[in-house]
């Protein structure tokens, strides 16, 4: 792939030219092959059936106890190598999260996750954003729900339409 050149566009999106389609098409299949978006997760976490993934929380233990993710599989990345064989089936892959877009203790698991061999992608946005668009956590006392943020979630349809 060539290095894009600067030009003297005076326009600053253009300073550096866009990709072409078919770099661009390589550069955005590669990102979806890594990344899961927190609606996508949670539409097929509530769908009937197996959703064909499981989903782990790899923040600490007060981290879980404040909120998770319901069914999610708690397991912390510093005991990942430790207890993943324990926990996890190596056929079925795994979605990783952890706080939010400023954490990246979700690619920290999911780097330590691939290295022993499972199939994983990154959930986008983290628990910070499953709250913020309105989908039920559990505390231990129980479960709890928010209002969808209008920033993050649609108001007046069932989703955004991506």
């Amino acid at each position: 792939m060539t290095t894009p050149q600067l030009t003297t566009a005076p326009n600053p999106v253009l300073r550096v030219p866009p990709a072409s389609p078919a770099a661009a098409a390589a550069y955005f299949s590669a990102g979806l092959a890594f990344h899961a978006d927190v609606s996508d997760v949670a539409a097929a976490l509530a769908a009937d059936g197996d959703p064909g993934f499981v989903v782990i929380d790899s923040r600490s233990t007060e981290s879980w106890d404040q909120g998770h993710i319901p069914g999610a599989i708690h397991l912390p990345t510093a005991l990942m190598r430790e207890q993943a064989g324990q926990l996890l089936d190596p056929s079925v892959p795994v979605v990783t999260y952890c706080w939010g877009p400023g954490c990246n203790g979700a690619t920290r698991a999911a780097l330590a996750l691939a290295e022993l061999g499972y199939r994983v992608k990154e959930m986008l946005g983290g628990f910070e954003y499953w709250v913020r668009e309105g989908f039920p956590y559990e505390t231990r006392e129980g479960e709890e729900r928010r209002t969808p943020d209008p920033l993050t979630a649609p108001v007046a349809a069932e989703n955004c339409g991506c």
